[in-house]
């Protein structure tokens, strides 16, 4: 299994009906596919959309249905267009229940840098910054390490996209509670061992007792 569809999988398990969740752009996107059809999840797009599908059968794409990314989505029965001011209301008033966002680096505080990639021209943080503030729960969605290099780590060297503790990481490796305490190694991905897991992560890591496989949905 590709690591990003392994992600996204683990990351459905997280929602539940009723919620009113954001997807970030790229990998948490995935995540709409692998929940069950009529979920009873609402999502929310940044650029004005709640009630999003999955994306469409090719040659049905209809380029007014994308999500923040430009990606084809469908519509679900009962959504809704909505503006920029409706949008952001709904995510700095705290009632987003839940977004899910991509990462660069989370540190043993729990926060996280997304925003700033290094060498690159990027015109701003976009949503991320409002989103990680303003939602319930922020889960971060994103690969162990990218070229050698660990994701996870003591403190983070990129801009910060907020303060606050993000509530769950889920990599292509484990998943990851940060804690007052630091991050505590909750489950490890399938055929991973826990030894593999603390090699490739910067952070120290708080492990205590056998540590299970994750489900997938």
């Amino acid at each position: 299994m590709e690591p990003k569809e392994l992600i996204a999988r683990r990351v459905a398990l997280e929602l539940k009906a009723g919620m009113l969740v954001n997807l970030g752009i790229g990998l948490p996107s995935m995540v709409a596919r692998f929940v069950p059809s009529g979920h009873g999840i609402f999502f929310q797009t940044e650029n004005g959309f709640i009630g999003t599908g999955g994306r469409p059968p090719e040659g049905m794409e209809d380029p007014h249905l994308t999500d923040a990314g430009a990606g084809f989505v469908m519509a679900e029965p009962g959504a809704a267009t909505i503006d920029s001011t409706m949008v952001f209301g709904l995510i700095r008033g705290g009632h987003m229940d839940l977004t899910v966002l991509g990462g660069l680096q989370v540190d043993e505080a729990g926060q996280l840098a997304n925003w700033q990639v290094p060498g690159k021209m990027v015109p701003g943080m976009g949503g991320a910054m409002d989103l990680v503030t303003g939602a319930a729960a922020v889960i971060v969605a994103m690969q162990h390490s990218a070229k050698g290099e660990a994701r996870v780590v003591r403190k983070c060297t990129l801009p910060l996209t907020s303060l606050r503790r993000v509530d769950l990481v889920v990599t292509d490796m484990a998943v990851l509670k940060p804690t007052e305490a630091g991050l505590v190694l909750r489950e490890r991905a399938p055929g991973v061992s826990v030894e593999d897991i603390v090699a490739q992560t910067e952070a120290r890591l708080i492990v205590e007792g056998d540590i299970p496989e994750m489900k997938l949905a």
